[in-house]
C-alpha cells in the first residue's frame, strides 16, 4: 500500500503535559477543558460550527512510539487486541474523541471532554450528530462487563 500523509489543521491546548496526566475515567474526562486552535488558513472552515453542541475530533497521538498488537486496557486484567481498545499505541496513531463545544472565538474552539495531551496535532473536526448512530443495535464487546459494573454509580 502507498503511504498516506496528513497535515494538521490545528493544535489542542490542555493542562495535561504528559500522557499519565490525561484522565482515563469518563467522569473526569467530561470535566477536562481545553481549546483547539485551528490554523488561520482553515478558520473559514469553522463557519456554522457553533450550532453543534458536540464535535468529533480526529487527532494524531504524537507521543506514541511503539504499537504492540496486544494491550492491557485501563481497568482490565486481560490482554486485548489493540483494535478492540482505545489505546494510543497503534500502527497508525490516530485518535478520535467526542468533545463538547462550549464556545468559539475566531479560530479558537473551547471544549469540554478533552482527553488529549497539550500540543496534540488535530487532523480533522466533524460535527457529532447522534441521529446518525445505530442506537438499537450497538454492542460494546469485552467492555460490557465493565460498563455493567459501573451502572448506578455517579
Amino acid at each position: 500500500m502507498d503511504e498516506i500523509t496528513y497535515k494538521p489543521i490545528g493544535i489542542i491546548h490542555t493542562s495535561f503535559r504528559s500522557t499519565s496526566e490525561v484522565p482515563k475515567e469518563s467522569k473526569d474526562v467530561n470535566l477536562a477543558k481545553g481549546t483547539i486552535e485551528v490554523a488561520p488558513q482553515y478558520a473559514e472552515g469553522l463557519r456554522d460550527i457553533e450550532g453543534f453542541s458536540h464535535l468529533f475530533v480526529i487527532f494524531h497521538f504524537h507521543l506514541s512510539r511503539d504499537y504492540p498488537l496486544l494491550v492491557k486496557p485501563h481497568r482490565d486484567d486481560k490482554l486485548r487486541g489493540v483494535f478492540a481498545t482505545r489505546s494510543p499505541a497503534r500502527p497508525n496513531p490516530i485518535g478520535l474523541s467526542v468533545v463538547r463545544l462550549t464556545k468559539r472565538e475566531g479560530n479558537i474552539l473551547s471544549i469540554q471532554g478533552a482527553d488529549m495531551v497539550d500540543g496534540t496535532p488535530v487532523l480533522d473536526i466533524k460535527p457529532y450528530v447522534p441521529q446518525f448512530g445505530q442506537e438499537g443495535i450497538l454492542k460494546v464487546g469485552w467492555l460490557e462487563r465493565h460498563l455493567e459494573s459501573r451502572r448506578g454509580r455517579p
